[in-house]
């Protein structure tokens, strides 16, 4: 069983940066992709960045791609998401996720094994 654990989340005017952070404990037999999945109110989910193992894989959504950058910390099982000129439609609850290899069947799905709590990102115009 993975955990894990967000944080960074907040509040930013459009344009604004926020970095959210997750941390992975626990045990898995395999290694595991991450990939942060969001969800705004009345909207389906969506992954929008994942990361392989290696850290060096990764998949972005088209609606974050030049934006967002996903990075991973194997040494201390963190996984990151650099969100800059961020703007309304960015506003939801961003939800860590991983699951087993292989990364291809999970990278860019919100079909995922384990879950984190989510933190929320909000920003206004």
């Amino acid at each position: 069983q993975v955990r894990l654990v967000e944080s960074g989340g907040g509040s930013v005017q459009a344009g604004g940066s926020l970095k959210l952070e997750c941390v992975a404990s626990g045990y898995s037999k395999s290694p595991y992709c991450m990939v942060w999945v969001r969800q705004a109110p009345g909207k389906q989910r969506e992954a929008v960045a994942g990361i392989a193992p290696s850290a060096v894989g990764t998949r972005y959504a088209d609606s974050v791609k030049g934006r967002f950058v996903v990075s991973r910390d194997r040494a201390t099982n963190t996984m990151y998401l650099q969100m800059d000129r961020l703007t309304p439609e960015d506003t939801a609850m961003y939800y860590c996720t991983a699951s087993p290899i292989p990364c291809i069947n999970y990278m860019g799905s919100t079909n995922q094994q384990w879950w984190g709590q989510g933190t929320q990102v909000t920003v206004t115009s």
